[in-house]
């Protein structure tokens, strides 16, 4: 019976040395863990949006989705890309939202190139722009830009493969051929972009084509 005895204490030792791990050490209170919130799936981006990143994807446009930003001020990027190879470098392309990017990408290749090659018998190299977001008004008002949602872009140069360098600012009066140039690729911009502004239409666009996706549409100056 001794041995017995022994044995189950033994046996008594070895089972509470195996929960150890469980045992609360005396004078500490074992706290509950917060329960772990499992990580909520991210929205999927409304219908207009994919379709409109299937289209780029048809044109052979390469880019890159961006994440919807908010910067205050009633300043904002959302349902933006970042074009990276439309088939003409283009420069200081910052977030634009989808719906302009790939009117942008069309106008470039449908609309600046045929018109280079025709007009003025080379290619375009690159395609000059002042940028795309920019957290600012409207010149002279104190409602925001259509750049203050990356909704906008503003076209300064056009780069040729002869070395030609076309500006808005000093071609928009310069000779024909280059008017005649300016003038068709600013007709193609107003089939695609909901506003244009050009040097036709105040001072502050003297140097720049202004294209947006904002307002009703129609407005071509």
């Amino acid at each position: 019976m001794r041995g017995a005895g022994q044995a189950g204490l033994l046996s008594l030792c070895l089972a509470l040395a195996s929960c150890s791990g469980d045992i609360v050490p005396r004078g500490r209170v074992e706290r509950p863990s917060k329960p772990v919130k499992s990580a909520r799936p991210a929205a999927p981006p409304p219908m207009e949006l994919r379709q409109c990143l299937v289209k780029l994807q048809s044109q052979s446009v390469l880019f890159t989705p961006l994440p919807d930003q908010n910067f205050g001020g009633g300043c904002s990027a959302k349902g933006s890309v970042k074009l990276l190879d439309i088939g003409v470098p283009a420069t200081n392309l910052g977030a634009m939202t989808c719906g302009l990017a790939a009117n942008f990408a069309a106008w470039a290749r449908y609309g600046v190139q045929p018109a280079a090659r025709l007009i003025l018998g080379a290619e375009i190299e690159k395609i000059e722009t002042f940028g795309t977001y920019n957290c600012r008004p409207i010149a002279g008002s104190g409602k925001l830009s259509e750049h203050a949602h990356s909704n906008a872009v503003d076209v300064s140069a056009f780069v040729l493969s002869d070395g030609r360098r076309i500006t808005i600012e000093q071609g928009w009066n310069g000779d024909r051929q280059t008017r005649q140039f300016l003038q068709i690729v600013r007709a193609s911009a107003c089939k695609r972009f909901r506003t244009v502004l050009s040097p036709d239409y105040n001072v502050a666009h003297r140097d720049h084509f202004h294209f947006d996706m904002g307002g009703r549409g129609g407005f071509c100056r």
